[in-house]
């Protein structure tokens, strides 16, 4: 699960090559007053105001032991060489001096009882020989390994002030360390459980009261795209360039600016740009409409309803030569239908704004979370259904929206941290059940909310700053572990942040009861050929299902998203453009529905947006590809692109 280096100060993405392209530098999220953590009904009263204590840096992710720096702009991400740059040298074949290890698809993954057995990074593409950064920084003490847990106090939503000082140091810290971008960037064990973390079902949540029924509706929540009919196969797989959006323009002073979110509706394309949301034409590019925003989005959900709904966290002041960044306090719900703006609403701790920097959305409602804690609104009336309380001792980090609404809640001093992943009412936030995970993990993702599906970093395993070592599938019922599956970051290229976005996952896709995962990248049949594949685990045993896609000699495969019972997947070529191709039945039959133009022109947008560094979507034969970031140093950079087969 490589990730290339951090690009050098000011300097613009390059053009050309097959690498994936750099994702930017994660600094910590804008933060205003320090704020008290935890979660509840809005009902309660409002906790009073506590001075933070001195700031102590804690070590772990994204909390560097550095003296205070002035705040610096976002910096944009840069595309690192990879297939088709001169000068590369070639990879060694198997059983050379150099040659990678061969994946671990092939073989049975390695038990956790033993010790990590991959002391060396492999190369990733354009790399050779180079170890990538991990999130955290050189010097960094690892997180404490896993030990067995017994259950531990804090499955209720209560307050801890010691959470509260911590939180506010690590704040402090966050706002004068830097203030800028948030978005990073993109073998089963045999048991059934481990003795590792508890879980319990009808678990308690809010003022101790008992969890909700678990209704088992489906939520018409889709991952970006609106419409939910299966992709059919075209007459012509071949496609056009529909249209290339110029980047934004920034305003005097601004260096750099998220343009975060994109989604698909019937008619429109819809893609954040500064300070707004725009509608455009999905086959001519034209623009439509737009919905304007105080500032920057900060976060987007990755779920649109069938009727058009999702929501948006954004900053609430524009950008400005004296100010790079503002919180990022506003929620609002968007009808990406009609291209209005349905509410714009803030929560407090005590006095204070809370600043937010995930959100998503489940069953009508839109969730928020931060290290000041979660709330959520009613989608559809802005009206808030909850909000941290002073009886809090834990805190909702984040959410994972979709069919089911699952909450990673954080219990614990920072260190010796405690996650409860918690399957929720969305209307309430009751607990229907919970999950807990050992001691010591900082951070969670969410993968899939149905089935349950999060992954982890443990024990900092993961170095190569991926986020991911293994992953949990857990019963929505019961919050019961069904399995846990290791992923060593030197066989698996998928990634995750699940420092800020807890849904901001790439190189894999949840379907049935199968997670699909891209292999690394290795040597392939041809002389200095590189290529990978995609791999299948089964949730409830963990073990490889047999399903295998290879990408072929000098490709690579990149899962998007499900489509029915086929997945879908991006495959990056060589010489011939990108496809995107379903992969469907137990043979894993790969069909192309759609192959970008070869032109050089297209190709040069292409490769600089690609999957895990850039947002992919793919509806009814239309691909757009879109950047997450408007710079002035390129001034050329596209902000989107689309194609689409006649």
């Amino acid at each position: 699960m490589t990730q290339p280096p951090p690009p050098p100060p000011h300097q613009p993405p390059q053009q050309g090559g097959f690498g994936p392209p750099q994702p930017p530098q994660q600094p910590q999220p804008p933060q205003g007053a320090p704020q008290q953590p935890g979660q509840g009904h809005p009902q309660a009263p409002p906790p009073p105001a506590q001075p933070p204590g001195p700031p102590q840096p804690q070590p772990g992710y994204g909390y560097p032991q550095a003296p205070p720096q002035a705040p610096q702009a976002p910096q944009p991400p840069q595309p690192p060489a990879g297939y088709g740059y001169p000068g590369q040298p070639p990879a060694a074949p198997y059983g050379q001096p150099g040659a990678p290890t061969p994946p671990a698809q092939y073989q049975q993954p390695t038990a956790y009882a033993q010790p990590n057995p991959y002391g060396q990074q492999p190369p990733g593409y354009g790399y050779p020989g180079q170890q990538a950064p991990g999130y955290g920084y050189p010097g960094q003490p690892p997180t404490a390994p896993m030990q067995a847990q017994g259950g531990q106090p804090g499955g209720g939503r209560k307050f801890n002030a010691q959470v509260a000082i911590i939180v506010s140091a690590v704040v402090a810290i966050a706002l004068i360390i830097g203030l800028g971008a948030w978005y990073a960037a993109a073998g089963g064990d045999d048991g059934k459980k481990n003795d590792t973390a508890t879980s319990s079902g009808g678990s308690t949540g809010g003022q101790d009261s008992k969890g909700g029924d678990d209704s088992d509706a489906a939520d018409d929540t889709t991952d970006g795209v609106s419409a939910t009919a299966q992709e059919k196969v075209p007459a012509s797989t071949a496609s056009k360039q529909l249209f290339k959006l110029p980047a934004p323009t920034l305003a005097s002073g601004v260096s750099q600016t998220r343009v975060l979110g994109s989604w698909i509706t019937d008619k429109a394309y819809v893609k954040s740009g500064v300070d707004e949301i725009v509608g455009y034409d999905r086959d001519t590019g034209t623009k439509l409409w737009s919905i304007p925003l105080s500032g920057p989005v900060c976060a987007a959900s990755p779920h649109l309803t069938t009727g058009g709904l999702t929501a948006v966290v954004y900053e609430s002041a524009p950008q400005t030569k004296a100010e790079a960044a503002h919180e990022c306090s506003q929620v609002a719900a968007l009808d990406l239908t009609t291209g209005k703006k349905l509410w714009t609403k803030t929560a407090k701790t005590g006095d204070q704004d809370m600043a937010f920097n995930n959100v998503t959305v489940s069953a009508g409602t839109a969730a928020v979370g931060g290290t000041s804690g979660g709330a959520a609104f009613d989608l559809t009336s802005g009206k808030l259904l909850w909000s941290p309380k002073p009886t809090d001792t834990c805190f909702d980090s984040g959410y994972g929206g979709g069919a089911k609404l699952v909450a990673v809640r954080k219990c614990g001093d920072y260190g010796a941290r405690q996650l409860h992943i918690q399957t929720i009412d969305p209307k309430t936030g009751k607990v229907i059940s919970e999950y807990k995970m050992a001691a010591g993990i900082e951070y969670a993702s969410v993968v899939s909310t149905d089935p349950l599906v999060v992954a982890a970093d443990v024990g900092d395993s993961a170095t190569d700053g991926s986020g991911i070592s293994d992953f949990f599938s857990i019963d929505n019922k019961t919050g019961t572990l069904r399995t846990r599956i290791s992923a060593p970051s030197d066989d698996y290229a998928a990634q995750c942040d699940g420092i800020s976005r807890l849904e901001d996952c790439s190189g894999l896709a949840v379907g049935g009861e199968s997670l699909y995962i891209a292999t690394e990248e290795h040597d392939g049949d041809a002389d200095y050929a590189q290529t990978n594949e995609v791999v299948a685990f089964d949730l409830d045993t963990g073990k490889l299902t047999g399903q295998r896609a290879d990408a072929g000699d000098n490709n690579e495969l990149v899962p998007l998203r499900m489509d029915g019972p086929n997945l879908l997947a991006y495959k990056r070529t060589v010489d011939k453009g990108s496809q995107i191709v379903s992969i469907a039945g137990s043979a894993f039959k790969q069909t192309t529905l759609l192959q970008t133009p070869t032109a050089e022109s297209s190709n040069d947008t292409v490769r600089s947006l690609q999957p895990g560094f850039s947002e992919v979507l793919f509806s009814q034969g239309h691909l757009y590809m879109s950047g997450i970031y408007a710079s002035k140093t390129d001034p050329d950079q596209a902000l989107a692109i689309g194609f689409a087969t006649s």
